[in-house]
C-alpha cells in the first residue's frame, strides 16, 4: 500500500515537472502578438548590396549599346550650364575688350582733333553715343555672375547616378570621354592660363582708356563754352566706362580659386567642353532600390532575406539633340537569405561584387 502511494506521488511529480516544463516553452499569457512590420533600418546598407549588383550589371547592357566608333559624354544638368556660363564668361571677356579697343581709337581721334594740330571737330558724338551702349553690356555681364546654378535631383538615393556613372565607365572606358561631374580637368593649367592672358589684355586696354580719359580731362580744362561741355561729357562717360571695365575684372575674382571665383570655374568648364567637343551625349536617370524583407518568428528569431530592385532608362543623342538611340529596363534580383550569424549565406554576399 505504502509502495504504491510513493509510486502514485513520484508520477505526479514527473507530470508536474513536465507540465511547468511545456509552460515554459509557451509564451506568457501577456504577450502581445507580432505587429507584422520591422523596422529595417537596424540592418543599415545590406539591402543596398543586390542593388549595387544590378546597378553594374546594367551598366554592361548600356556599355554594349554604345557605339564604339565614337566617344560618348554623360548629360549632366550642372555641367552643361557650367559650359554655357563659361562661354558667356569669355564672350564677356572678348567682347568688353573689343568695345574698349573700338573707344581707346575713337577718344584718340577727339584728342588729336582737339589739340593744335588737329582740325576736325564733330566726332565727339559719335564716341559719346557709343559709351552708354558699352555701359548696358556691361552691366549685363556683372548680372551674370550674381546668378547660381543649382540642380535638384530625384530622390533615388544619394549616389546611385554616381555608382552607375562609374560603372559604366569601369566596363568600357574607351568608349566615355566625360562623365559630367567629379573632376573635371581642374588642375590643367592651359585653360586657366589662356583667361588670364585675356584678362591681362582686357586690362591693358583699360589702362590706355585711363590714359586717354586723363587726356581728354586736361582739354576739358582748357576748352571753353560749347567745346568745354562737349569735352567733359565725355570725360564722364568715359569715366563710367572705366568704373565698369574695373567692377567687371573684379568680379571674375582672377586671384581666387574654388568655386568663388567665376574666371576658374569658367576655365575648369570650358576644358570639359573642349575635351567633349562633337561627342554623343548619355542621358539617363536610375532608381536603385535595395530591398531588405526581414521574417521575424517567435521561437527561432529573425530571417533576414535581401533583394534589388533597378529601373534605368537611357537616350543617347547627338550633340544637336538628335535622338539615336533609347530604351527602358528593369531588374529585379531573387531574395538570397542571409543568415545573421554569417555562416549560411552565399560567399558572394560576403565577396566585392566583382
Amino acid at each position: 500500500m505504502l509502495a504504491a502511494q510513493r509510486d502514485a506521488e513520484a508520477r505526479a511529480a514527473i507530470a508536474e515537472a513536465e507540465r511547468a516544463e511545456l509552460l515554459a516553452r509557451l509564451p506568457p499569457s501577456s504577450i502581445k502578438p507580432l505587429q507584422g512590420s520591422i523596422d529595417t533600418r537596424q540592418f543599415g546598407a545590406a539591402g543596398l548590396v543586390k542593388a549595387f549588383d544590378l546597378a553594374r550589371e546594367l551598366a554592361v547592357e548600356v556599355c554594349a549599346a554604345l557605339p564604339p566608333e565614337r566617344k560618348t559624354a554623360i548629360y549632366e544638368p550642372a555641367a552643361t550650364q557650367g559650359v554655357l556660363a563659361a562661354r558667356q564668361v569669355l564672350d564677356a571677356i572678348e567682347r568688353l575688350k573689343d568695345d574698349l579697343v573700338k573707344q581707346n581709337k575713337e577718344l584718340q581721334q577727339v584728342i588729336e582733333a582737339h589739340t593744335p594740330q588737329g582740325s576736325a571737330a564733330a566726332i565727339g558724338l559719335a564716341v559719346l553715343t557709343a559709351v552708354p551702349a558699352t555701359l548696358k553690356a556691361g552691366a549685363d555681364l556683372s548680372a551674370l555672375f550674381k546668378t547660381d546654378v543649382s540642380v535638384q535631383g530625384i530622390g533615388y538615393g544619394d549616389g546611385a547616378r554616381s555608382l552607375f556613372a562609374t560603372s559604366l565607365a569601369q566596363r568600357c572606358p574607351d568608349r566615355l570621354a566625360g562623365l559630367g561631374a567629379g573632376y573635371l580637368g581642374e588642375l590643367d593649367g592651359k585653360q586657366v592660363a589662356s583667361l588670364l592672358a585675356r584678362v591681362r589684355a582686357l586690362a591693358a586696354q583699360r589702362g590706355e582708356l585711363a590714359q586717354r580719359v586723363a587726356a581728354l580731362d586736361r582739354l576739358a580744362d582748357a576748352a571753353k563754352g560749347e567745346e568745354k561741355r562737349g569735352l567733359a561729357a565725355l570725360v564722364a562717360g568715359a569715366g563710367a566706362l572705366l568704373k565698369t571695365v574695373d567692377t567687371f575684372i573684379d568680379s571674375l575674382k582672377a586671384g581666387e580659386t574654388g568655386d568663388r571665383s567665376p574666371l576658374f570655374n569658367a576655365a575648369r568648364y570650358l576644358g570639359y567642353a573642349a575635351r567633349t567637343e562633337g561627342m554623343l551625349v548619355l542621358d539617363f536617370d536610375l532608381r536603385l532600390e535595395g530591398m531588405t524583407i526581414v521574417k521575424d518568428a517567435l521561437f527561432t528569431g529573425q530571417k533576414l532575406r535581401l533583394s534589388g530592385v533597378a529601373f534605368l532608362w537611357y537616350r543617347l543623342h547627338e550633340p544637336d539633340g538628335t535622338l539615336r538611340r533609347a530604351d527602358a529596363l528593369r531588374r529585379v534580383t531573387k531574395p538570397v537569405e542571409v543568415d545573421l550569424r554569417g555562416d549560411q549565406a552565399e560567399p558572394a554576399f560576403f565577396g566585392g561584387g566583382k
